[in-house]
Order: structure tokens, then sequence, then C-alpha cells
């Protein structure tokens, strides 16, 4: 299995920072460049990133036993993130799950449909609109 405690971290990493603003523990992981903005582009890389990550047999195919190691891997990022529970973050969460994830309802979700859904995600998380994700778009509303 390609999962280890290793991809987990260069996937998900904790940084002090992680624990300051809402969101920022997200963009500091998605924001590919460090330019303050997650655009799709960032999103679709680095969601291609995760999928291989947990297919674990290299089928093209995250099942349902591959989505259980993903959903306990989020689980566990987010342990001690709780400034960032519930919230924005809840539907951040929510952009990859399985029943967001697969589109045609078999149970398991293919890369390309993991990869198609990054626009949705990110239509989920870009609160103001703007065609990326800064930190504006996580705490209260201003």
């Amino acid at each position: 299995m390609k999962f280890t405690t290793f991809a987990l971290a260069a996937l998900f990493p904790l940084s002090v920072a992680a624990q300051g603003a809402p969101g920022s523990h997200f963009i500091e992981n998605w924001d590919l460049n460090a330019d303050g903005t997650v655009t799709l582009a960032e999103l679709e890389q680095k969601r291609g990133d995760v999928f291989y990550t947990f297919d674990s047999d290299e089928n093209g195919f995250l099942d349902q036993e591959e989505y259980t190691y993903f959903d306990d891997a989020r689980a566990a990022d987010m342990e001690g993130q709780s400034a960032h529970a519930g919230g924005k973050m809840g539907r951040v969460q929510e952009g990859m799950a399985l029943t967001f994830n697969d589109t045609n309802g078999d149970g398991q979700v293919s890369e390309a449909e993991f990869l198609a859904k990054a626009a949705d995600w990110l239509a989920i998380i870009d609160r103001d609109e703007s065609g990326g994700v800064t930190s504006a778009d996580f705490g209260p509303r201003g």
C-alpha cells in the first residue's frame, strides 16, 4: 500500500500557522505556489496527488476500503484543528467525501470523477466567488 505516515505528512503537513486563522491550514496545504490563493489548477493538481496516494491497488478507483483510509487520514489531519472544525471547514471536508465525488453512484470513485469534481469543490469553498480560495473565504462573514 502506498499510504504511509510520510505520505500523510506530505499531503497534510501541520504547522504553527495552521493553528491560527480559520482556513489557514487548508490554504497552507493546497496553495502550491504559496501566493495566498488556491486556484482551480492547484486543486486539480493536489487532488491528483491525493488520489494517487490512496489508490493503493493502482486500479484507477478509490473503493470503499481505500476511501476508509482516506477518511481516516483526513480525520487524523483535523485532530487538534478544533478552530477549523465545522462551518466552512465542514464544507471543505464535504468536497472530499465519497458521496460528493461518486458521481455515477457505483460506490467507488474513479480518478476522472475525483478530478472532475474539483470545480464543484471550488464553488463550495469560494464563498466570495473570486475564482480562488483565500483567507477571506473562511471565518465569520464580514
